[in-house]
């Protein structure tokens, strides 16, 4: 019995946090209509502000909660005035990419505040244990669940008997009537990410005390967790937030039990997009959640692309394989190489996102597909790899049309929500496919290539391969996007409903769609792989799925030539930079902060 019963218990223990977290998920969702994601951030801000609290300045734990709380409360209001707000009347796509910027900013933040390190969260409390029949619980157990209870109680009598509370819960069920009765939706909004930002200060806070460490970048995992637990219960429901962070605890508990620790992620990621495939409403929620309005439209500008002559274009091309490679050093042309392999990338997602409308936050998934792919074919199969990288290409266009096909009819945020997932997935699946991937070790030696029995090993002779690979992706992506099937997919990007009553079949565009940029992705994580020899999960965590993302909107979304001129400027400068380490990654949450507020259509259009 004790062997179903302790993992109950510590079910429900971590299922309070994750409640806490989908509490305040559902919350802003219900009043302001937004997928936050840069609340898992700002639980790790939490976290790490609790640790410095106890930890270096000795404050006791109910002082150090009181002051996480007030801190990550100001910190709420602080994302809502400044990347939420004044986006109030900007397509909905463009407040979503904005807390995805500011939870880049965020953990970098963090990052440089308390450094990078994982800390030991000190043990304020005694290590008796209690013992109910079968079932086995210490003080940090009790404590947990005391401090979770007392917040729920205070936020239900908040939201039940004051009129702030009530104003909350009538925005929430329907904001157009809340306005029509003079309800401050604007101030409310910031109430909401102020209550909601609080909870997962506590939350980070109670994990901290629970596995006794905590790190910066640990926002991410509980991003996915509240996710997944707030789309359990129903996206928006408060009650089914509570509901699903418990049961999303029960079943990860389970799972680790059975399956080890190294099961946790895929859990937790298996149930957000298994939710959203078959009821994406949850439990609470409504039916046609997730199909009601797309999240779509011209968020991309109004004005003409740079457009190129063909002198223009002739005399790129020859100072790109004519002149650059024979008056730039070794090092620039390795940065150079970098900068054709991640705008191969980026020209990947240009189709995705710039031309079908797809927002996808999950790119660095197929990366890591094609990479992996490539280097296991090649060293473990002798495989070549003129051969090797086209496969990894079809790998990664098959595995990107089964991932996505279970949520093709999912609209809005869904989506946004869904391909992060898929991004996290995969790399948790090659985390835990040691056999196979090597783990966290990563694999090592990968062969270079080799044309006519000579190896492509000099920086120049490798930068010419990324670069005609790189022509070659703009050319097939340019094509698609003046056929028939480009027109296709803009009309979807701009008006689902009106696409679909011209005849346009939805879910086999975007398919192919997605289908076709895993492709061109899985294609320069072969190049990366063969030019790095070495690659491990880290390479393609979510940072590089935000970089991609960066880089098409500073180029304009749908320009192929723009997102050139973007990688050059956010991976080309900051390589450039990389002594001053974390700085790099800072600059590209502003700047996608910046270019969304300011710049929406990209800085080569023009009006």
């Amino acid at each position: 019995m004790s062997e179903l019963l302790d993992p109950l218990v510590t079910g429900l223990i971590n299922g309070n946090a994750y409640a806490l977290i989908a509490l305040g998920l559902s919350l802003i969702f219900g009043v302001a209509d937004l997928v936050n994601f840069a609340h898992g951030s700002v639980f790790a801000f939490g976290a790490m502000l609790g640790w410095y609290f106890v930890a270096v300045l000795h404050w006791p734990l109910p002082l150090a909660l009181a002051g996480v709380i007030v801190a990550t409360a100001l910190l709420g209001v602080v994302i809502e005035r400044v990347a939420v707000r004044p986006l109030a009347k900007a397509p909905r796509i463009a407040p979503l990419l904005s807390t995805v910027a500011v939870a880049l900013i965020l953990d970098r933040v963090s990052q440089l505040m308390f450094t990078p390190d994982t800390q030991m969260f000190p043990n304020l409390l005694p290590n008796a244990n209690f013992h109910f029949g079968d079932i086995r619980f210490g003080v940090t157990d009790l404590v947990m669940l005391g401090v979770t209870l007392t917040s729920l109680a205070a936020l239900w009598l908040f939201l039940m008997h004051t009129r702030l509370g009530r104003a909350l819960r009538a925005t929430a069920q329907d904001r157009d009537a809340a306005l029509q009765m003079g309800v401050n939706a604007g101030g409310l909004e910031a109430l909401a990410f102020a209550i909601s930002s609080a909870l997962a200060g506590v939350g980070g806070v109670l994990v901290g005390m629970y596995y006794r460490n905590v790190d910066p970048s640990m926002g991410f995992a509980a991003g996915i967790e509240g996710f997944a637990a707030a789309t359990l219960g129903g996206l928006g429901n408060l009650p089914g937030a509570i509901v699903g962070g418990l049961l999303l605890g029960v079943i990860e508990s389970f799972g680790v039990t059975w399956f080890g620790g190294a099961s946790r992620g895929m859990i937790a990621f298996g149930v957000l997009v298994l939710v959203l495939w078959l009821r994406p409403g949850g439990l609470f929620g409504s039916p046609n959640a997730g199909f009601a309005e797309p999240l779509t439209g011209t968020f991309f500008g109004r004005g003409r692309p740079v457009m190129l002559r063909h002198w223009q274009l002739a005399l790129i091309l020859a100072a790109a394989f004519v002149v650059l490679p024979w008056v730039a050093d070794a090092y620039v042309l390795r940065v150079a190489t970098i900068i054709a392999i991640f705008s191969i990338l980026g020209v990947s997602l240009t189709l995705v996102a710039g031309t079908a409308g797809l927002m996808s936050i999950g790119q660095a998934g197929f990366f890591a597909i094609g990479a992996y792919t490539s280097a296991l074919l090649v060293k473990d199969h002798g495989w070549s790899f003129w051969l090797a990288m086209p496969t990894a290409g079809v790998v990664a266009a098959v595995a990107g049309a089964v991932l996505i096909a279970p949520v093709l009819k999912l609209r809005g945020h869904y989506v946004a929500i869904v391909t992060l997932g898929i991004g996290a997935i995969v790399v948790a699946a090659i985390l835990n496919l040691p056999s196979i991937t090597a783990g966290p070790l990563g694999i090592t030696a990968i062969p270079p290539p080799r044309l006519f029995g000579h190896e492509i090993v000099s920086p120049r002779a490798y930068y010419w391969l990324a670069a005609a690979l790189l022509v070659a992706s703009v050319a097939i992506v340019v094509r698609l996007q003046r056929s028939h099937l480009g027109r296709a997919w803009r009309a979807i990007r701009e008006d689902e409903v009106a696409a679909q009553a011209s005849g346009v079949q939805l879910a086999g565009h975007k398919s192919l769609a997605f289908a076709l940029g895993a492709f061109i992705a899985g294609v320069a994580g072969s190049l990366l792989a063969h030019q790095y020899a070495y690659i491990n999960p880290e390479i393609f965590g979510v940072d590089v799925s935000v970089l991609v993302l960066t880089m098409i909107v500073l180029g304009g979304m749908s320009n192929v030539v723009g997102t050139i001129l973007g990688a050059i400027v956010l991976v080309g400068g900051p390589e450039l930079l990389r002594p001053f380490g974390d700085f790099r990654i800072l600059t590209y949450g502003l700047l996608l902060l910046l270019l969304i507020r300011f710049r929406p259509q990209g800085l080569w259009f023009y009006r």
